[in-house]
């Protein structure tokens, strides 16, 4: 056997029972005669698949020593470890670690309590401080509110309860605070109640009633300073609410001094410019427009539910569309249905009168039906009222207009027959034209229609019985004499009141005796006439004035004579005495001369002198003027001031005036020069 037959968990030094070699040679016998292949120098792992398989045959029965001595075991050790160096490292390794360990463990912290799952009643100062802390921490109203719930259950007599008391009365300021922003936000209950949770017995306590007090007193005043705004806004002072508006800055209240603030200033901005919305709506109602009305009602309809004026541009809406119902009842009254059915079906339906617009407009159309004005138009109109239902408004109407429309047929009937007879022309058929209308009753339907044909006619055949009359006048007055002119009169007097040519008549017969009245009258104006132009004013108009106050057809033009010749009198008269005053020669004379001759009318034959004589005497006048003057400056200016104007002299008196004031106020001379200047020059 070869050293590399040796199994490696044997060391090499060790020895071998003979006992157990041969054995061991016997084995390998055996397993000289496998078929299985195995080598008979195999390793031990060889080895031992070979003694598994012949177990029966190494049995005790079997074995050629029945005692043999039990096999001693050795174990391999690996080869690193068969050094001082590898020993030499496992030997500090194993103390470092325990090493590091027990400091590891010595410095670690201990876990922090979980506060939700603690049993309180058994819980040390210490956790429930360090609990109070986390919660408080979170800085919300109930954490707060636990961990002073968590912390005030110690003794007073506990060693932390001086930083108990520290941490609780920081703990129910930061609750405080919390109410305050909750106020600051604009939610007073909520801060209110919020400040109520504080316990009573924390000396923090002290504190909720004067800061909920001083809330309220804020609050109050803001709600105060708004409704005054809200009032002043309704009675539309604008400025007085913005004025109001302004002291909301100075509240001490974030919700008020900037929420509600631009708030109340958005609102008062809408409702200025609402208003001028309303009064621009208002005055194009007035318009009685159909498009105006419906610009008047969009206008209200853009009024916000916010808007103070919300509920009167609500107001304002039906009526408007009321008054386009109304405006479409008057075209009705007119008879223009067609425009009044147009100016119904455009009133809106957010107006909340389309019942009402449905029954006007069923009734308007079959009104519009029955004004065709015949028996067709009739039948339609009665057949479109009769589909009104009986729950409609306007349902009595209809049946109203029904029996109406019903009795009206037979009218029409009636009023197509005279109106035929009267289409001939003749008296006789004019007059049944009129029997058969007179079977119309006034109250009927076309009763006041079939009267105004009735006096149509009858004015017919009074014109064609009372024609032959008026022909003959006018006949008669073509001569033109006095004579003519009376039977001519007389003739057309034959023609009684209330015919239908009396009106005709009348006029004629004044024309006549107007002609007869001048051809009595003229004489009579002439001899007046010929008196002025002897001279004889006074006799001529007293010859005159009889005529002129008889009325006649004369009187007019005699009091035109009479007015003129009195005007030549006066002119006469102020001719006179004008000549008279001037005669004097003093200016003051001649001034009043030039008055009084001025009086003289335009139209009189005396005015030429007058203007003449005017121009004359306002020469006198500045030739008395110029005469003082030499003597006595300011004596000729006054006497040269009296020449009136627009007389001949005028304007030579004024430049007379002008030359004596420049003589009396010289312009003043420039200063001679200096001898030394005109030396140095």
């Amino acid at each position: 056997m070869t050293e590399r037959d040796i199994p490696e968990s044997w060391h090499p030094t060790r020895g071998t029972n003979p006992d157990d070699r041969e054995r061991l040679s016997q084995t390998q016998k055996v397993g000289d005669h496998q078929t299985s292949g195995i080598p008979a120098t195999g390793s031990y792992d060889a080895l031992k698949q070979p003694k598994d398989n012949h177990v029966a045959e190494l049995s005790p029965n079997n074995s050629p020593n029945p005692n043999p001595k039990r096999k001693k075991s050795y174990i391999k050790l690996p080869r690193w470890m068969k050094g001082w160096v590898a020993w030499a490292i496992l030997l500090t390794l194993i103390p470092g670690s325990v090493a590091f360990l027990a400091t590891a463990m010595l410095l670690k912290l201990p876990s922090a309590p979980n506060c939700p799952s603690i049993f309180w009643p058994l819980a040390s100062a210490s956790v429930r401080l360090h609990c109070a802390q986390l919660a408080a921490s979170k800085q919300t109203v109930g954490d707060l509110l636990q961990a002073i719930a968590l912390v005030k259950q110690l003794p007073p007599d506990h060693p932390l309860r001086g930083q108990i008391d520290q941490f609780v009365e920081e703990w129910s300021k930061n609750i405080l605070e919390l109410a305050d922003a909750s106020f600051q936000a604009g939610r007073i209950e909520e801060a209110i109640a919020t400040a109520r949770k504080i316990p009573q017995d924390l000396p923090t306590y002290k504190l909720v009633d004067e800061q909920v007090s001083k809330w309220e007193t804020i609050w109050t005043r803001a709600e105060t300073i708004y409704k005054n705004a809200e009032e002043e806004l309704r009675q539309q002072r604008w400025q007085s609410a913005f004025m109001l508006a302004s002291k909301l800055l100075r509240v001490d209240n974030k919700y008020w001094s900037s929420i509600k603030y631009d708030e109340l200033n958005g609102i008062i901005t809408s409702s200025k410019e609402d208003v001028d919305k309303l009064a621009k709506a208002d005055t194009l109602a007035k318009s009685e427009k159909v498009d105006d009305f419906l610009e008047a009602i969009k206008l209200a309809e853009s009024i916000g539910k916010n808007s103070y004026l919300y509920s009167k541009a609500q107001e304002l809406i039906p009526a408007y569309g009321r008054k386009m119902l109304e405006l479409a009842q008057s075209k009705m009254e007119q008879r223009d249905a067609d425009t009044a059915l147009d100016i119904a079906r455009q009133i809106p339906e957010i107006t909340g009168l389309q019942r009402e617009v449905e029954d006007f407009i069923a009734l308007a159309d079959a009104q519009r039906s029955a004004w065709i004005g015949n028996i067709a138009g009739l039948e339609a109109a009665i057949t479109q009222a009769q589909q009104i239902d009986p729950s409609r408004s306007v349902y009595d109407q209809a049946q109203q207009l029904i029996a109406r429309w019903q009795i009206e047929i037979e009218d029409v009937a009636r009023l197509e027959k005279a109106r035929n007879l009267a289409n001939q022309g003749t008296i006789n058929d004019l007059t049944a034209a009129i029997a058969e209308a007179q079977l119309i009753p006034t109250s009927n339907p076309r009763g006041s229609e079939a009267q105004e044909d009735i006096n149509r006619w009858q004015a017919q055949v009074e014109t064609i019985e009372d024609r032959p009359y008026l022909e003959r006048a006018e006949q008669m007055a073509f001569l033109g004499d006095s004579n003519s002119l009376q039977a001519a009169i007389a003739e057309a007097s034959q023609i009684r009141q209330g015919r239908a040519l009396y009106p005709e008549a009348r006029r004629r017969i004044r024309s006549w005796v107007g002609k007869v009245q001048r051809i009595q009258d003229q004489p009579i104006l002439d001899q007046a006439r010929d008196l002025a132009q002897t001279g004889d004013l006074t006799a001529a108009i007293n010859a005159a004035r009889p005529l002129a106050n008889s009325g006649r057809s004369l009187a007019g033009e005699a009091q035109n004579a009479i007015e003129d010749w009195q005007g030549q009198i006066r002119a006469r008269e102020n001719w006179s005495q004008a000549k008279a005053v001037a005669q004097s020669g003093t200016p003051e004379a001649l001034l009043e001369a030039i008055r009084i001759a001025d009086k003289v009318s335009n139209n009189s034959i005396l005015r030429m002198d007058a203007n003449i004589a005017i121009d004359q005497w306002s020469q006198q006048i500045l030739e008395i003027a110029r005469t003082q003057g030499s003597s006595d400056i300011a004596k000729g200016i006054e006497t040269a001031r009296l020449v009136p104007r627009g007389s001949a002299a005028y304007s030579a008196a004024q430049e007379q005036i002008k030359t004596w004031q420049q003589f009396l106020n010289p312009a003043p001379q420039p200063e001679p020069l200096l001898p030394s200047l005109i030396n140095t020059q």
